[in-house]
């Protein structure tokens, strides 16, 4: 009867292997999910840039009554990489109908982005948001 050698090398290296590769693919996930992840919160953060850009650009034609044309939006805290959030606005007045009231639509845009081009950063967010809002006068 012969005496197997050398088995328990064998084993411990394929276990070494196994255990090496499954290593090298949590580590690689969990690269790609950092990276997803980050971009996600830019994403959401360049949202709610946008979106205060939207509210301020509405607040403004609605006091006002009028539109300033464009804007620019600077914000602090998490949002201050979106500084200059561009705001847009174009009014447009319907004549009186039976009431004798004007209608006066504004359109507003808003647009956020943390770079001036994609190329810039890896985590570019952008993100344009659009609302349009009736205001009836005399």
């Amino acid at each position: 009867m012969r005496r197997e050698r050398g088995f328990s090398l064998v084993a411990a290296m394929f276990v070494m292997i196994v255990v090496a590769l499954a290593v090298i693919g949590m580590a690689r996930l969990s690269i790609n999910t950092s990276g997803s992840l980050s971009l996600s919160l830019q994403q959401a953060r360049a949202y709610q840039a946008a979106r205060a850009g939207l509210e301020w650009g509405i607040r403004r034609a609605v006091k006002d009554g009028a539109c300033a044309g464009s804007g620019s939006l600077t914000l602090d805290g998490t949002l201050a990489e979106f500084s200059g959030v561009s705001v847009s606005c174009v009014a447009t007045v319907y004549p009186a109908r039976e009431n004798g009231k004007t209608v006066t639509m504004f359109s507003v845009d808003a647009v956020a982005q943390n770079a001036p081009t994609p190329a810039t950063r890896p985590d570019y967010a952008y993100r344009r948001l659009h609302a349009r809002v009736e205001t009836s006068g005399n």
